[in-house]
């Protein structure tokens, strides 16, 4: 059976690519973030899926409101297929993508993914569209070739991963559509070899910085409060006053340590001439566990009152946050068969440990429910220009699914 699974999996390579190609041709930007959302791809997907002549499956929409969705709503797919088990294996993908950023720092029209070479270029493709089309195509090698799954087959295409969940897993797993018995999966870091398995995740934390002055004509200064010169010495310090509060390392993690980034800026003023009233800039910050968040906020608080004072500038402090989850066990029950079919496909021996932080799995911990997070994917390039998956990697996913799912 197992040399089955594999054959019919690696026979599936290119509808994989073209899958690929096509679901990630379709932009699925958060509405909070300049977007239209996840409808018009989700729409795609189920018109896919349906074509996959996956008999016995059933689908659902699972919605969220959203007033700035101009559906009024996001939309996340679910695929349940009966197994010889009622208790099921779980596949979480994200649908969402981030924003293409500057379009003249990309060598093609990021929603016109291409194949070059060995590989497939375009937003998404990595983050997280192999991992979705390898779920997907799994399931299909099992079906074509005869094979009934171990256990019933949960796979899950949800929205708003990449802005904080809030229109997508988070209220879906109170709407208890999961269970407690779930083998849970989320394909959505990992690294080329393929041979690391996330078990554990730094707790995170996004804080918004406003900073208010008093615009004026940039040849009068003393008539005004120059925001931009105080949100500089207010990133500076919050920056340096987190390094140094917070130096703990953990050999779980890679980095070993807690990250304290100075990310997005807002546009201030239009013109050079302008002494900008208004600043606003973002950190993400992704903390070791034995950290706890309030006291990273107490430090950041302390620096912002310490910047009013001196500036005269009045700072509005905006965090969110998730804190860090109980780890999953390695002798977990899901990482035990993940590790088995990594080692049947790709040779390796894994090794488990934890990341910065931001999967599903942290969400599924915190309810008690064990989670693993593995793909093989190309490090670095996620969020990045000219994103890229390497194509090999969307069929070695896709027979590693599939041998979970045949119980192999």
């Amino acid at each position: 059976m197992k040399t089955d699974v594999l054959r019919s999996a690696e026979s599936l390579r290119n509808s994989m690519v073209d899958t690929l190609a096509r679901l990630c041709s379709i932009p699925a930007i958060s509405p909070h973030n300049g977007g239209t959302g996840e409808e018009a791809k989700i729409n795609e997907l189920r018109t896919i899926i349906e074509s996959l002549g996956l008999k016995g499956a059933s689908l659902s929409i699972e919605r969220v409101d959203d007033e700035v969705s101009p559906t009024g709503s996001r939309p996340s797919l679910f695929l349940e297929y009966p197994g010889c088990q009622s208790r099921r294996l779980c596949i979480l993908a994200h649908v969402d993508v981030v924003p293409e950023g500057d379009r003249n720092a990309w060598s093609l029209d990021p929603f016109k993914p291409e194949v070059r070479g060995s590989r497939l270029y375009g937003r998404g493709v990595s983050d997280n569209g192999t991992c979705l089309v390898s779920a997907l195509y799994a399931l299909k090698a099992l079906v074509d070739a005869g094979i009934t799954p171990e256990y019933t087959i949960l796979l899950a295409f949800v929205a708003d991963e990449e802005m904080g969940s809030n229109y997508g897993l988070q209220p879906l797993l109170e709407r208890g559509l999961f269970r407690n018995d779930d083998l849970v999966v989320v394909p959505d870091s990992g690294n080329d070899t393929g041979d690391f398995i996330e078990i554990a995740e730094k707790a995170m934390l996004r804080m918004a910085f406003t900073v208010l002055g008093k615009q004026v004509h940039a040849s009068l200064p003393h008539k005004g409060l120059n925001a931009c010169r105080a949100a500089n010495m207010l990133a500076y310090e919050v920056d340096e006053a987190l390094h140094k509060a917070f130096p703990q390392e953990d050999d779980t993690f890679d980095p070993p340590f807690s990250t304290f980034e100075p990310t997005r800026r807002a546009a201030n003023v239009p013109a050079v001439n302008i002494v900008p009233g208004r600043e606003k800039f973002e950190f993400d910050c992704r903390v070791l566990p034995s950290v706890p968040l309030d006291d990273v906020l107490a430090v950041v608080e302390k620096v912002c009152r310490d910047i009013e004072a001196k500036t005269g500038a009045k700072i509005e402090l905006v965090p969110e946050r998730l804190d860090s989850a109980p780890n999953t066990s390695p002798d977990s029950e899901v990482c035990r068969m993940l590790e088995k079919s990594v080692r049947e496909v790709l040779g390796v021996e894994p090794k488990t440990g934890g990341v910065g932080g931001g999967t599903f799995a942290a969400y599924f911990r915190k309810k008690g429910i064990p989670a693993v997070v593995w793909s093989q994917e190309c490090g670095g390039v996620a969020h990045q220009p000219d994103e890229f998956t390497e194509i090999e990697y969307i069929v070695n996913n896709a027979k590693v699914f599939a041998l979970m799912m045949a119980g192999e």
